[in-house]
């Protein structure tokens, strides 16, 4: 498994150098201290199995590998290359070429993108590359319709919307090869059944493309019959010029939101102070499940009416158990559609994508809210340039605020909100009963508060003293703050996953230490570790958003990181001896 990792990470990278420190972080999440022995030993055994058509290509450079092999000899590289000749194709109006180039390369996939490699840096780009690849089957089959295919479309198109029911280009398309197959009713069917889905799953209505070609069906409107370019006009450019239909897209707001009043009036006066025709940008920081998403979408929706060019919303699964952080050309794919962008509009490159995004915002009041962020480089592709934009982006790290943002850290409920929040989400059950040992149990956090409380809310048996006794130790706070779809330990074990080796390490040593607040010399004592050592993981650990710092130069982590911690594999002490070898 380890030299599939390997491979897979040089692959990706074929003909570029490959530092050790990418391949050691790529092959392990705590690496041991032999960790770069067994990456010379592990590429030695891959030059033995690839020899001899490819060991030799297997070069060992100053920092690192190189896997020289051709470009048309790694299936990516190829399909990449087609995609962008087709598209080159296609603008220049030679549909067949490009119908050809795109079958082509789609006929390269046998599944998705390396399947049963359990690597971070591989499962990213693996998730970039499967978001492409159905990009190309949207294109391919859009250009199938144009050529006159429709009844043969039918059961292909049904089978790729069942497998990805929430892509608005593939329902579409089935919406079309029914309508011009005859079926209006079926069309008209499968758009509902799309309308319903995205409203249970995300609280979302479909896009302004899928509206307008239901409404189309819907009138028996020429349009929906064959779509044809304007006379003398591409129509590539006439896309690009057509306006947004500046829809919302935002998150229903929560009916039980509680709190945050003095977080919500900073959040109004970093958005009122602010240079005229200049974009505004406010970065929501703080720990796992503490309320950024709620409390950005919960302001979005107050301030509306202020933007009234289009309200948007993107999560980026920078910190997501289901999948991959989302590539920034993939958002502004998404974003881009989201205001009204044919596909044949939205060029292929992050630059582009981006400067096209920048176009469309500029002059423009729109809000703009950026869920899940997991670092810089992932937001900035994504911000307007110019206009009276606001943008609300929420991120575990601290870091990942631009330059020129306003920041908010946020941190736990106050003891009154979180009672008032408890008793919204358990109704009855609670009654007049006093909250606050069971509150304090959840740290005032609002998901381990709406976690219990909806525990206690589906028991019509219990009693808030059933709570408070399964919240009293570690692990019946751990199992007890946990449902059939949510999981507090799993949501707050993401942070730490993301951290560099020794800083996990540090902070799996310091939360299973007695103390709860370490100054530096008590942490130097409990680590072993040098001051210098020791200030740069504080700072580490104050930038993920895994501890607080009541006073300068001291450390606080609170009762459920703490938690979270002992769910995790403890430190060795070979580890902890190698924190200090670090320092």
């Amino acid at each position: 498994m380890r030299q599939r990792r390997l491979l897979a990470l040089l692959l990706l990278n074929a003909r570029r150098t490959v530092a050790m420190d990418t391949l050691v972080d790529g092959l392990w999440q705590d690496p041991p201290a032999s960790a770069r022995h067994q990456v010379h030993n592990a590429i030695r055994d891959l030059r033995a199995a690839l020899a001899p058509s490819d060991g030799g290509g297997l070069i060992t450079m100053d920092i690192g590998y190189r896997l020289d092999v051709p470009p048309d000899a790694v299936d990516a590289h190829r399909f990449t290359e087609w995609t962008r000749a087709a598209r080159a194709a296609r603008r220049e109006g030679r549909d067949a070429e490009a119908m050809r180039l795109l079958q082509s390369a789609v006929n390269l996939w046998r599944g998705d993108a390396f399947t049963g490699i359990d690597c971070p840096a591989v499962t990213t780009a693996a998730a970039g590359l499967d978001e492409q690849r159905l990009t190309a089957v949207e294109e391919l089959m859009e250009l199938r319709l144009a050529a006159g295919e429709a009844a043969s479309l039918v059961a292909e198109l049904s089978e790729l919307t069942a497998g990805y029911p929430l892509r608005d280009a593939l329902r579409g398309s089935l919406m079309l090869a029914l309508y011009r197959s005859g079926r209006q009713a079926d069309a008209l069917a499968v758009y509902d059944e799309g309308r319903r889905l995205l409203a249970d799953e995300l609280g979302l209505e479909p896009g302004p493309r899928l509206r307008r070609l239901h409404g189309e069906i819907l009138a028996d409107a020429p349009q929906a019959q064959r779509e044809e370019p304007e006379p003398d006009r591409p129509a590539t450019h006439r896309s690009a010029t057509t306006r947004s239909a500046h829809g919302n897209y935002l998150p229903r707001d929560l009916p039980d939101f509680t709190g945050r009043t003095a977080e919500l009036a900073l959040l109004e006066r970093a958005v009122d102070d602010r240079h005229p025709n200049s974009p505004r940008t406010v970065t929501i920081d703080g720990m796992g499940g503490i309320g950024k998403t709620a409390l950005a979408v919960h302001f979005a929706h107050r301030r509306t009416a202020d933007h009234p060019d289009g309200q948007y919303y993107i999560d980026l699964h920078g910190f997501s158990t289901a999948r991959a952080p989302l590539a920034p050309e993939d958002a502004l794919g998404v974003l881009l559609r989201s205001d009204g962008a044919a596909p044949e509009a939205i060029p292929t490159g992050l630059a582009e994508r981006s400067a096209v995004w920048r176009s469309r915002l500029a002059g423009r009041r729109a809000l703009l809210v950026l869920d899940n962020a997991a670092d810089a480089a992932q937001v900035a592709p994504l911000l307007p340039g110019t206009g009276d934009t606001l943008t609300l982006i929420t991120t575990r790290h601290k870091p990942t605020a631009p330059d020129g943002a306003r920041s908010l850290p946020l941190g736990a409920l106050t003891p009154a909100d979180a009672e008032t929040l408890f008793r919204r989400v358990a109704g009855d059950t609670c009654a007049d009963s006093p909250l606050t040992q069971a509150v304090t149990l959840c740290g005032h956090h609002p998901l381990a508060l709406r976690l219990a409380a909806t525990r206690l809310r589906d028991r019509p048996s219990w009693t808030v003293p059933d709570v408070t006794a399964r919240l009293l130790t570690t692990a019946g706070r751990a199992a007890f703050l946990r449902t059939a779809d949510r999981d507090l330990m799993s949501v707050l074990a993401l942070s730490h996953d993301r951290l560099p080796s020794d800083a996990r390490q540090f902070h799996r040593t310091l939360a299973r230490h007695p103390a709860t607040t370490y100054d530096v010399p008590q942490a130097c004592a409990a680590t072993g570790l040098a001051a210098s050592a020791v200030e740069r993981l504080f700072d580490t650990l104050l930038d993920h958003n895994l501890a607080h710092e009541p006073s300068p130069a001291h450390l606080s982590i609170p009762l459920l990181l703490r938690d979270c911690a002992h769910t995790l594999t403890p430190p060795a002490p070979d580890a902890v001896r190698h924190l200090t070898a670090v320092a």
